[in-house]
């Protein structure tokens, strides 16, 4: 798999940072249409936009980085190359949050409501960036055969893709990013419901993503550890408690996702 997607000159263009930047502009787009709907201020919610990218993407790479801190500390400038992948979408969710609220308490933005707006913009930023995984040849899963992938009826470029030095592995971006995009298109249908109070659309991202990464986890060889603990499932179980959480409270709640 040919990571390079395009060289202007002596620059190198990876397809890894074409999904990137794909994957946060179209979650842009998709929170910007909702602002626009609610007639909420759309410049403040720009300035919040630039905040909440900048500091998920600190938090993504520097959360990634402390997990494989022996590794760049022996070449510390590797720590700048995030173009050959290193982004911990738990990280990214921690940065992105602590911007969010700092600008809404400034701003008196209601929280959880910006939350729910940002939810489905972010499983955009999920299901587009594991593309990025794909064209990198990492965050697969275990051995396959060619068997295996033909039977899921994969293209034949998925199937080729997942073959690395000979070998087959599962397809885990493309089953998460899939994963995403059915949880992706129910939010978006249960939003529009003027009834659903603040904080469900956010509950249920949590629940979904902790379980789904859950999931994916227990397939994948190269997941962040904690001992012999893999990091992403232990932090999917606060995810899917303080989602549950979310949901149950939200009937205590007088605000609802109307105009």
């Amino acid at each position: 798999m040919n990571r390079v997607a395009f060289e202007l000159g002596f620059i190198k263009i990876y397809w890894y940072s074409i999904t990137m930047f794909l994957g946060v502009l179209l979650g842009i787009i998709v929170a910007y249409i909702e602002i626009k709907r609610k007639k909420m201020d759309t410049t403040k919610f720009e300035n919040m936009a630039f905040l909440a990218i900048l500091c998920g993407f600190l938090g993504a790479r520097i959360y990634y980085v402390l997990f494989n801190l022996d590794y760049y500390l022996q070449d510390p400038i590797e720590i700048l190359e995030v173009w050959n992948g290193g982004l911990a979408i738990h990280g990214g969710i921690i940065g992105a949050v602590l911007a969010i609220l700092i600008y809404c308490k400034k701003n008196k933005w209601q929280f959880i409501e910006i939350l729910d707006i940002c939810a489905p913009a972010l499983l955009i930023g999920q299901i587009i960036g594991r593309w990025g995984n794909f064209f990198n040849s990492e965050a697969h899963g275990g051995i396959v055969t060619r068997t295996f992938l033909e039977k899921l009826h994969l293209p034949n470029f998925i199937i080729e893709g997942m073959n690395i030095s000979g070998v087959y592995y599962h397809p885990t971006f493309l089953y998460e990013s899939l994963l995403n995009l059915i949880c992706f298109i129910t939010l978006i249908i249960l939003r529009r419901n003027r009834k659903i109070k603040f904080g469900v659309i956010t509950g249920i991202y949590l629940i979904w993503y902790g379980i789904v990464r859950f999931f994916i986890e227990s397939l994948r060889t190269d997941s962040l550890m904690v001992g012999s603990i893999k990091m992403a499932q232990l932090i999917g179980i606060p995810m899917i408690i303080i989602g549950i959480i979310l949901i149950i409270t939200s009937r205590n709640r007088n605000m609802y996702n109307e105009v």
